[in-house]
C-alpha cells in the first residue's frame, strides 16, 4: 500500500544533499514504512541551516517531496498561502492519486482550502489528522474553520482526547514518541533512579511565554530559601526570541538554570535521565505534548495545566500535578509538593504513569491505523 500524507512539516537540506525534517514528524513517518510499502511526504522545505532536532527519513521506501512554503504572520504571509495554492493543489492531486490512502495533518494554513478540495473532489480513501486543541474555545479563525468543516464531513479524523460531543467519525489517537528501545531503556534507568534531593527539573518545547517558561522562572524565584536549597538544576531545552529574557529572569531566581537551546533526541534523553520533574504550566494551544510522554518514561514526574487532553491523561497524586489556577502561588506549591515526595510515593506515580507511556509508543500507534483506518 502506498499512503501520501500531506503537511506543512519544515524541512531543510543539509550541505551534502540529505533532507531532514522536523524530529517528532519525521520519526513518525519512519515507523509507519511497518504498516506501508511507500510513503510519499508533501512537506514544505526552507533554506538555512536546519536546527539540531531536525532528522533524516531513515527508509528508501520515504519520498520526500516539496511544495511551496508558505505561513508566517503578516498579510503578505496570509496572501501567498492562497496564490501559492494552485501549484499545491496539483501536486496534491497528482500524488493522491496515484496513492491509496492519504494523511492530512492539521490544523494548517494550507488546510483551510485542502480540507474542502479533499472532501470534494477526491476519492482515494484517507484520513485527517488533527493534532491542536480539539476542543479550543477561542481558536484562530482558520483553525476554528477547519475544526468545523472535519466534524462535518465523513472521514476519519484523529484527535488528541475523547469528548462527550466527539462525532462517531472523530477517533481518539495518541500520538506516538516511543520506541520498544526506548521503553526498555527507561525500565532501565527506573531500575536505579530515586528520588534523592537536589531535585533536578525539565521543561522541553518553544521558549515562550504562552507555554510557561516564564511561569516556571517566576514559581521558582518566589520559593523560600529552603525550598530552593532542594532543587539541583533546572534544564530548558529549546530556543524562541525570548530566551534573553528568560536568561535574565532567571539569573536572578537563586537557582541553577540551563539553557540548552535545541538538542537532538538522543540528548533530550540524557536530559530525562538525570531529572525527576517536567514542567509545562502551558496556556498555549495544545494536542498532548509529546515530551510528556518521553519525560515520563524516563522517571520524570509531569507538572501541568489542565489543557486540552492533558487532564484525561495527567491526574493528581495519581500520575503526577496538574495546575487547577493557572498562577505562580499555585505552580510553587505543587514544585514543593514534588521535591518533598517521599520515596514510595515517587515510585508509585512513576509506576502508574507507565501505563500512559504505553498508550504513545509507535507499535501502538501503527496497530491502531490497521484496526481503525485500514480495517
Amino acid at each position: 500500500m502506498k499512503l501520501v500524507i500531506i503537511s506543512h512539516t519544515e524541512h531543510y537540506q543539509k550541505s551534502d544533499g540529505t533532507i531532514v525534517g522536523w524530529g517528532p514528524t519525521v520519526t513518525e513517518i519512519n515507523h509507519l514504512t511497518g504498516v506501508f510499502e511507500e510513503v510519499v511526504h508533501l512537506g514544505m522545505l526552507y533554506p538555512g541551516e536546519p536546527p539540531a532536532s531536525a532528522l533524516p527519513y531513515t527508509s528508501s521506501k520515504i519520498r520526500f517531496v516539496n511544495i511551496p512554503t508558505v505561513g508566517g504572520a503578516g498579510l503578505r504571509n496570509k496572501l501567498k498561502i492562497i496564490t501559492s495554492a494552485p501549484k499545491t493543489i496539483q501536486l496534491v492531486r497528482h500524488f493522491v492519486n496515484a496513492s491509496d490512502y492519504f494523511q492530512l495533518r492539521t490544523p494548517t494554513g494550507i488546510g483551510v482550502y485542502l480540507i474542502p478540495y479533499l472532501t470534494w473532489f477526491i476519492k482515494t480513501p484517507g484520513w485527517f489528522k488533527y493534532a491542536g486543541n480539539w476542543q479550543q474555545s477561542s481558536a484562530p479563525l482558520g483553525y476554528a474553520f477547519q475544526r468545523w468543516f472535519l466534524k462535518r464531513q465523513s472521514r476519519t479524523v484523529t484527535i488528541n482526547g475523547s469528548w462527550d460531543d466527539q462525532p462517531q467519525h472523530c477517533e481518539t489517537f495518541e500520538n506516538p514518541c516511543l520506541t520498544k528501545a526506548d521503553l526498555d531503556l527507561g525500565k532501565a534507568i527506573m531500575t536505579e533512579k530515586r528520588l534523592v534531593q537536589p531535585i533536578n527539573l525539565c521543561y522541553v518545547g518553544r521558549l515562550e511565554t504562552p507555554k510557561g517558561v516564564r511561569r516556571i522562572i517566576e514559581a521558582v524565584t518566589a520559593l523560600r530559601l529552603e525550598d530552593k536549597a532542594k532543587l539541583g538544576t533546572i534544564h530548558l531545552v529549546g530556543d524562541g526570541l525570548e530566551r534573553q529574557d528568560f536568561e535574565s529572569l532567571a539569573a536572578l531566581s537563586g537557582v541553577h538554570f540551563k539553557f540548552h537551546g535545541f538538542l537532538a533526541r538522543p540528548s533530550v534523553f540524557e536530559i530525562y535521565k538525570k531529572c525527576h520533574g517536567f514542567l509545562m504550566p502551558t496556556t498555549a494551544s495544545e494536542g498532548f505534548p509529546k515530551v510528556l510522554a518521553e519525560a515520563m518514561n524516563f522517571g520524570c514526574i509531569p507538572i501541568v495545566s489542565n489543557i486540552s487532553s492533558i487532564g484525561q491523561y495527567i491526574k493528581t497524586n495519581e500520575t503526577g500535578f496538574v495546575l487547577l489556577d493557572m498562577n505562580t502561588d499555585t505552580l510553587s506549591a505543587c514544585i514543593i509538593d514534588l521535591v518533598n515526595l517521599s520515596k514510595p510515593d515517587y515510585l508509585r506515580l512513576v509506576s502508574n504513569g507507565q501505563e500512559v507511556v504505553k498508550r504513545f509508543t509507535f507499535t501502538y500507534y501503527n496497530d491502531h491505523i490497521e484496526q481503525v483506518i485500514l480495517n
